[in-house]
């Protein structure tokens, strides 16, 4: 079963800033994540239904947070970015 992907605006603002080939890798992330949503590792305590998928793209670890939602089969893409920071940042802006 194949889950549609969406993206939250920081998501999107992220991706459109890096190079072509670093984008067509992070699509073939995405469509790994949908066809298999239990791949990233599932976050606890603030973070809590997020799912966050690691994988290296030119000699540097990337994570990427999702959300998944069975009932719609869709994967809400939230953010994209290096460790560092990124559960700290992703935190607030899930607040917001």
């Amino acid at each position: 079963m194949t889950y549609a992907p969406q993206a939250f605006p920081k998501f999107n603002r992220t991706t459109k800033k890096l190079p072509k080939a670093m984008r067509a890798e992070i699509e073939r992330q995405v469509d790994a994540i949908c066809q298999d949503p239990l791949v990233g590792e599932a976050k606890i305590g603030d973070l809590t239904g997020v799912r966050v998928h690691k994988f290296r793209l030119a000699g540097q670890l990337y994570l990427m947070a999702y959300l998944m939602d069975d009932r719609k089969e869709a994967v809400t893409l939230l953010a994209l970015g290096g460790h560092e920071n990124f559960y700290r940042d992703l935190k607030r802006y899930l607040e917001t």
